[in-house]
């Protein structure tokens, strides 16, 4: 409905309020007249003629933009074919990752206008406050009106400046659906999805890149083992614990087959490269039997790349693997001073997992307390809760 609606206005924040006031309208007509047959068009056409009548009373923001107006419509439009909506999606995604926005702010305002992540789990995903970010939204969307940014999907030539944007936002939209920052659920398939179903129309607009290829790859190597995330309690369950013969193979072939198609080209990037380590653990028979070694090498040609406190944080898990958790904890222990990792609950997490497999009770209770006091997700926290009572009383024993 967003995406639709700001190809008519124009511009983000009236087209968030005749969304807005769509809903509004829908309360009374619907109630009223009862729910129509196709509530998703009546909504988005409600939507595009209140965007319309903005338009036409603010004469001179319309003779900047002429071409977005549409006539009025008479009667409730037919819900748009499948493929209209993803392109108008798709035309937000690059309209808000736009190289005049600071990097942040392209990548914070797209999942917050397209992609439905909370104001609050963009700020997690950054590791800032949620004021911080929400100002960062709105700092985004002032700049995008005064710079008069057009609302369209760029020429090819300009693609290659916004691709490394919009691939992040995908990721982190992923990331953010495969362990939800907050709730009661582990996994928001509805933002899992989206990211697949935006990956693969990039990788339709675009298929000659190898990274769109390389993230392609890598949601989808690790989007296999949803259904064994959890068990039929909601119960986390680690890599090690869950059940590989339930793995989704014929996914994981596709995503084998993306990861080869990528370190062909030569044009290796972060993406194949983490793809390259989802591969391993997807074709290892079991968690033990994993590459190892292979997996802390790809970390530090990732680290060469992406120069990131928390692929540090997850090489370190690699190292406790492939040398044991004593090196690995030297590592953690360096990165717990590194202040972009304040808050980010992984960090203690990690670290007293490695404490527990080492044998030291009383400061892996530590660092599970530590870790509990970060953490928003309901089974992350039941998992930690769980840990945390071993350690107790493994320390009393």
């Amino acid at each position: 409905m967003l995406a639709a609606t700001a190809r008519v206005a124009g511009d983000l924040d009236v087209a968030e309020e005749c969304v807005q006031d769509a809903y509004l309208a829908a309360l009374d007509a619907w109630a009223r007249d009862g729910v129509p047959h196709k509530p998703g068009a009546w909504l988005t056409a409600t939507a595009k003629r209140k965007a319309l009548d903005v338009l036409r009373r603010e004469k001179v923001f319309r003779s900047k933009m002429p071409l977005l107006v549409e006539p009025a419509e008479e009667e409730v439009v037919e819900e748009p074919d499948e493929d209209a909506v993803p392109d108008d999606r798709l035309r937000l995604v690059f309209t808000c990752c736009h190289p005049a926005l600071a990097r942040e702010a392209q990548v914070a305002l797209t999942l917050r206008l397209v992609c439905g992540v909370s104001t609050g789990d963009i700020a997690r995903a950054f590791l800032v406050s949620e004021p911080t970010m929400a100002a960062r939204v709105t700092r985004a969307k002032k700049k995008i009106a005064a710079a008069r940014i057009p609302y369209r999907v760029p020429e090819a030539s300009e693609l290659p400046e916004r691709l490394d944007a919009v691939l992040t936002v995908v990721h982190l939209l992923y990331t953010t659906g495969h362990t939800a920052p907050s709730g009661a659920d582990l996994v928001r398939a509805d933002l899992v999805d989206r990211a697949l179903h935006l990956t693969r129309m990039l990788l339709a607009l675009m298929p000659d890149e190898p990274e769109v290829r390389g993230l392609l790859a890598l949601l989808l190597l690790t989007d296999a083992r949803r259904a064994t995330r959890t068990d039929a309690e909601g119960r986390l369950l680690v890599l090690a614990e869950q059940d590989r013969s339930v793995w989704d193979r014929a996914v994981i072939s596709e995503g084998n087959r993306l990861v080869v198609g990528a370190f062909r080209t030569g044009r290796v990037g972060r993406y194949a490269l983490q793809a390259a380590i989802a591969s391993l653990h997807a074709v290892a028979s079991s968690y033990a039997a994993t590459d190892w070694p292979q997996v802390v090498r790809l970390y530090d040609e990732l680290l060469k790349r992406w120069p990131s406190p928390v692929v540090a944080l997850n090489r370190a898990v690699a190292v406790s693997m492939a040398h044991g958790p004593e090196a690995a904890l030297d590592e953690v222990e360096a990165l717990a001073r590194d202040d972009r990792l304040a808050g980010y609950h992984y960090l203690p997490a990690i670290r007293a997992d490695l404490l527990r497999r080492l044998g030291r009770q009383r400061e892996a209770a530590d660092a599970y307390r530590a870790a509990l006091d970060l953490v928003d997700n309901d089974a992350e926290r039941e998992f930690l809760t769980a840990r945390l009572a071993e350690a107790d009383s493994g320390r009393s024993s």
